[in-house]
């Protein structure tokens, strides 16, 4: 039997100094915790990890998720018809590899290896379809 201080434990609860007899187990599950929460403390300072968004009043709830507007709906409707019409005028290789890295989320080294052709190919071939999409896109 070994006795621990509720005080310790519970400092909102106890303003003295109480001790009670515990059983080793229950002393020693008490030791457990104590590690644990000295780890997690250690854990947030070596990752800066100082403060949490996750408050409980919803704000992040609210950022992530708010409700769009009809004019909103319609606009990114809109945007995405003309960014697929402007890269269905790119000539057919660049629209296929502007569509397998940025649609499909394919590396460059991914797209090469599926053509046959070397990485530097593909990597210039999207850059300049890139290019060319920013001036099709300017004329809207």
């Amino acid at each position: 039997m070994k006795a621990i201080n509720l005080k310790e434990l519970y400092p909102d609860i106890y303003k003295e100094d109480v001790f009670v007899e515990v059983s080793d187990e229950i002393q020693g599950i008490f030791q457990d915790a104590k590690r644990a929460e000295a780890a997690y403390d250690r854990q947030k300072y070596r990752y800066k990890a100082h403060y949490s968004l996750d408050r409980g009043d919803g704000i992040e709830h609210d950022a992530l998720l708010k409700p769009l507007t009809p004019e909103v709906i319609f606009e990114e409707k809109q945007q995405r018809e003309q960014l697929y019409s402007a890269v269905m005028d790119l000539p057919e290789l660049q629209a296929k590899r502007i569509y397998a890295r940025y649609y499909l989320g394919m590396s460059v080294t991914e797209i090469a290896r599926a053509e046959g052709v070397s990485k530097s190919r593909v990597s210039e071939s999207i850059k300049y379809g890139l290019k060319r999409l920013s001036k099709i896109l300017k004329k809207f």
